[in-house]
């Protein structure tokens, strides 16, 4: 299995002479607490880097490459993280040179797209690395002075590469281990105060390539009198990226990254069904099919993780004591194995063809849209009445189940209103950057009528969900327990109706709507 390690650092260049400040003493100042230099360890790294032939991991800021020396040789893929840090997934060195590792090319499909990995660049490092001490001698930071000596390797017609002249250079990295941004930043002043400069670059790989990296092309600014279809499709665009950048945090099990590709997928799927006439109907509608089925996919890993998160806040809100008993691990266990069982199949389905032929038709999809005519009217003219048509339909809906039983019949319609309700959040959303405050304003009304009505079918779910694991159990104290959480669920579904009344007066408000009128 890879090993998953955390890394935010922060790079500076050197000149080949300058002297290194001295950093424990204004950290010490800085921090408020006493900071000393750990002794200095010597290595020698020698790296090959791995991209496709275009630089299609590069142009992502992905890296990969196989390292010997140092403490962590091995195989490394360094994946951007959202927070602004980078994810590095390693695995042991092994045999192979030059043959990737299956679980790193998985990875790095959604990028390759099944393409040859192949050497782009070799880097050796002389470093001398020091650590930045706490009182309890606790590693706040490393400070590695590097001497860089890089070659391209430029493929050759028929096999093998061409190694260009080499480039050297100088540089700083800080790295944090243990310690907080406040130790990047103070650092960061301190060499500021010295004249050192942050780095030009992001990594040593972006400043061997350099202008070889495919840059993205500059977007052109969209306003209500560009073309409809260019708006939908930036929209369109952006779901695709995000799909894409999800799809190694899902492999990787990373908090929420299942959730937000899932709601990429929604949201492609949504905005191809709404702004359905702009594209051609032959190419749309096999894509939702597709789409349909992905969100299925991860939406039975995400509902499992919910679900067990949702019942294990009732347990412990009710008596902490609980969790520990059987109805805490009545819950746990069958909810975590489904979860387990779930991110499994997850994961298989995104190493099958039938999701790699789907992210090929999205790419198809951005790089040659199949417009329909009326793609070409302004966006003023076309958009708006799109989004107009999924109100009225969230509004049929509502007025049915608002005139239907209180129970199932009623608790069918206000899902489909959900369902709705999303549809129309994520139709104005997309409208957000040209209609601005409009459409962003209707976004949360209909946000907040999406988040009630959740609720409201969470409790529903929960509720069968409670039946299921009270009949499952041979504890007396579970059933029980869980015949309590019941009544509680009960009780919130009916608070939810009620705040679902509230909501909607507001959301449907003729002011919010204006902007349909266009």
């Amino acid at each position: 299995m890879p090993d998953l390690h955390r890394e935010l650092e922060a790079k500076y260049d050197l000149d080949d002479t300058s002297e290194l400040p001295d950093l424990a003493g204004p950290l010490t100042q800085a921090l408020g607490t006493t900071v000393v230099e750990g002794a200095v360890a010597e290595h020698v790294l020698e790296a090959t880097y791995f991209d496709t032939a275009d630089h299609a991991l590069a142009a992502a800021r992905i890296t990969l490459r196989r390292r010997k020396g140092g403490t962590d040789a091995g195989w490394h893929l360094k994946l951007p993280a959202p927070d602004g840090a980078r994810q590095e997934v390693r695995l042991p060195l092994g045999r192979a040179t030059r043959t990737v590792p299956a679980p790193l090319r998985a990875l790095a499909w959604t990028r390759t797209r099944g393409a040859a990995l192949v050497p782009v660049a070799t880097i050796t490092t002389h470093r001398s690395v020091r650590t930045l001490l706490d009182p309890d001698a606790r590693v706040l930071a490393e400070v590695a002075d590097d001497r860089v000596e890089a070659r391209r390797m430029l493929p050759l017609a028929g096999s093998g590469s061409a190694v260009t002249a080499p480039q050297t250079w100088r540089e700083l990295e800080v790295e944090l281990v243990d310690g907080d941004a406040d130790v990047l930043a103070a650092a960061a002043d301190v060499l500021a105060a010295h004249g050192v400069r942050p780095a030009a670059t992001g990594s040593k790989l972006a400043r061997v390539l350099g202008d070889a990296v495919p840059q993205p092309a500059p977007r052109k600014a969209l306003t209500p009198r560009s073309g409809a279809g260019a708006v939908v499709l930036a929209h369109v665009a952006a779901q695709v990226e995000a799909i894409a950048a999800q799809d190694p945090q899902v492999r990787l099990d990373a908090p929420d990254s299942i959730h937000k590709m899932r709601v990429a997928t929604r949201r492609l799927r949504s905005a191809l069904k709404t702004f359905r006439p702009l594209f051609r109907e032959e190419v749309t509608r096999p894509l939702r099919e597709e789409l349909k089925w992905l969100a299925a996919e991860l939406g039975a890993a995400r509902d499992a993780e919910v679900m067990r998160e949702r019942l294990l806040r009732a347990v412990a809100a009710e008596d902490p004591a609980l969790l520990l008993g059987p109805a805490g691990q009545g819950i746990d266990a069958p909810l975590s194995q489904a979860y387990a069982d779930a991110h499994r199949a997850v994961v298989a389905g995104l190493d099958g063809e039938r999701y790699r032929a789907l992210l090929g038709q999205l790419h198809a999809f951005v790089a040659e849209p199949p417009f329909t005519g009326r793609a070409r009217r302004r966006a003023r003219e076309v958009l708006p009445g799109r989004v107009a048509k999924s109100w009225k339909q969230l509004a049929g809906l509502v007025e049915r189940a608002g005139a239907a039983p209180a129970g199932p019949e009623r608790d069918v319609l206000l899902h489909e209103a959900r369902k709705a309700a999303k549809q129309v959040r994520y139709a104005a959303e997309a409208l957000s950057g040209v209609f601005g405050a409009d459409a962003t304003a209707l976004a949360g009304a209909a946000e907040a009528v999406q988040e009630v009505l959740g609720e409201h079918q969470d409790s529903v779910v929960t509720r069968q969900r409670l039946r299921e694991l009270a009949a499952a159990t041979d504890s007396p104290a579970a059933a029980f327990a869980l015949g309590r959480l019941h009544a509680l669920e009960d009780a919130h579904g009916e608070r939810t109706e009620h705040r679902f009344a509230e909501v909607w007066a507001r959301a449907s408000h003729r002011s919010l709507r204006r902007w349909l009128a266009r």
